[in-house]
């Protein structure tokens, strides 16, 4: 396989401009912190949004049913008393207008008030009940210090009187500052404020108003899991998303990086195609005429100038092949596959290098064995297997071990194994052995395992290769099976 000296050819301009591609814009990288902040921007924005709406909507609820139960109480206690229908509650609990309401006895309005009062005060979860009278004064709470108490500056005492309507606040810390929230005890938690009007007979004004602040034990239980629910949906949500669009980008990242690898890399062929197709037919011909002299030369040579004149046409036809392996690896490739017979290819390239085989005293492993057609070209096909034998024999001058052996580790695949017990490669080496002109032998191009690479991609195919110093190359090549009707197997002369 391809060895290490310290000579190495790169592209210069392509790794500058994929060095720099990088450095302008690391897709993965900002997108990560981009969409980390905005997922958890927009997660933290609406789980706010989510738990404020679920305490607005479930304390709003909750003091609507508290006013209306106890209206509904109110009703149901003038019933109780037989006072005039025309009457509401509203009107019987300011104990100053006990004689202002000449079709109700006195003794009645007291009675009712006082049964009203009682089952206000023995409401559920209840912290504080006072009622004010239309000038706000404190007329009945269950703070007994309060009563007689003149509320001034209450905003929502005011608008609770002039909307006519229940008003509610929820509170966490009690306001020392506001004489109505002497509270009977310390609430724990949440605690909520409500404000009931009561209205005269014809329900034109408000002349009363309940206030009455509880601490819902049940309703900051189904809070907090509403919290903690709504909490983890968000988070699990955003994380999810972020995980999804993370993958995606992940992936596109890879690909255009792989793209743009690509690109670099077609850029340098293109680029140095021009130069070696001018380069490559102005060589043939001179070639060419060399070797014919030399051949003609050796015909009535002596012996030992026959020998120096062999090296000439070795040379010659070395140059030769470096021509056209740079030509073929900067040949534009058609993607169109066929079904191509692996066997025999890796049987006819043996047959090519027998010559070389026996000169270097390499003992082949191979034992022929029926194999499923892969999908390649013919001629592309062949150049691979050229090259990776050209490399197993270089690193075996002296003679050595040339394995060949098929797998199908998958049902869709076939994995031909080329192993040599050549001088082996450094981890280092092997880092850079496709990448097209590194080289590691003396004289060499560097584009025979690029375009060795180049061609298994392209036919959906892979190529692995290990290396330790001193022990010998192994390289894998990984095809894909082609299926009966969509490809046509190609047959080559020679095999019956």
């Amino acid at each position: 396989m391809q060895r290490l000296e310290a000579q190495k050819t790169s592209a210069p301009n392509a790794s500058v401009a994929g060095k720099g591609w990088r450095e302008q814009f690391d897709l993965l990288r900002w997108f990560t912190l981009a969409s980390f902040f905005i997922i958890a921007a927009v997660a933290l924005g609406l789980g706010y949004i989510s738990t404020r709406f679920v305490v607005t909507e479930s304390v709003e609820r909750d003091a609507l049913l508290t006013a209306q139960f106890v209206q509904a109480i109110g009703e149901a206690e003038m019933r109780h008393a037989k006072i005039n229908p025309n009457r509401t509650m509203g009107e019987m609990l300011d104990p100053r207008q006990d004689n202002h309401y000449p079709d109700v006895d006195p003794a009645l309005q007291a009675s009712a008030r006082t049964e009203f009062l009682d089952h206000v005060e023995h409401l559920p979860d209840i912290l504080l009940a006072t009622v004010y009278a239309l000038d706000r004064t404190v007329i009945w709470s269950t703070n007994a210090e309060l009563i007689g108490v003149h509320i001034d500056d209450d905003d929502e005492l005011d608008e609770s009187f002039e909307m006519r309507v229940p008003v509610s606040s929820s509170y966490h810390k009690i306001d020392d500052e506001r004489p109505e929230q002497r509270l009977l005890r310390e609430p724990k938690y949440l605690f909520i404020e409500n404000y009931i009007p009561m209205f005269n007979a014809d329900k034109s004004k408000v002349i009363a108003m309940v206030e009455i602040y509880k601490e819902p034990s049940d309703l900051v239980d189904r809070i907090d899991r509403g919290f903690a629910s709504i909490w983890a949906a968000t988070c699990f949500g955003g994380a999810a998303i972020f995980l999804a669009l993370f993958w995606i980008v992940r992936r596109a990242a890879k690909l255009l990086q792989s793209q743009q690898q690509q690109l670099i890399s077609n850029e340098t062929f293109v680029a140095l195609g021009e130069m070696s197709s001018a380069v490559a037919h102005s060589l043939r011909n001179p070639l060419a005429t060399i070797r014919s002299s030399a051949e003609l030369a050796q015909e009535v040579a002596s012996p030992g100038a026959q020998r120096n004149i062999g090296d000439i046409i070795s040379q010659v036809d070395r140059m030769s092949r470096w021509v056209r392996e740079l030509l073929v690896s900067l040949r534009p490739m058609n993607d169109d596959g066929e079904a191509v017979d692996l066997v025999l290819a890796v049987e006819d390239t043996l047959g090519a290098f027998d010559a070389l085989i026996r000169r270097n005293g390499v003992e082949v492993r191979f034992s022929p064995q029926n194999c499923l057609p892969v999908v390649s070209q013919k001629v592309l096909l062949t150049q691979i297997l050229n090259s990776l034998f050209a490399n197993a024999l270089e690193a075996m001058p002296k003679g050595g071990v040339l394995s060949i052996e098929f797998e199908s580790p998958q049902p869709d695949s076939v994995r031909m194994t080329l192993s040599d017990t050549g001088k082996g490669m450094s981890a280092s080496q092997q880092q850079l052995v496709f990448k097209p002109f590194f080289t590691t032998k003396q004289g060499g191009l560097g584009v025979g395992l690029a375009l060795v690479k180049r061609i298994m991609e392209r036919f959906q195919g892979s190529v692995v290769l290990t290396s330790r110093e001193q022990e010998g190359t192994r390289v894998s090549l990984n095809f894909k099976v082609a299926s009966g009707g969509e490809y046509g197997t190609q047959h080559s002369a020679g095999r019956g």
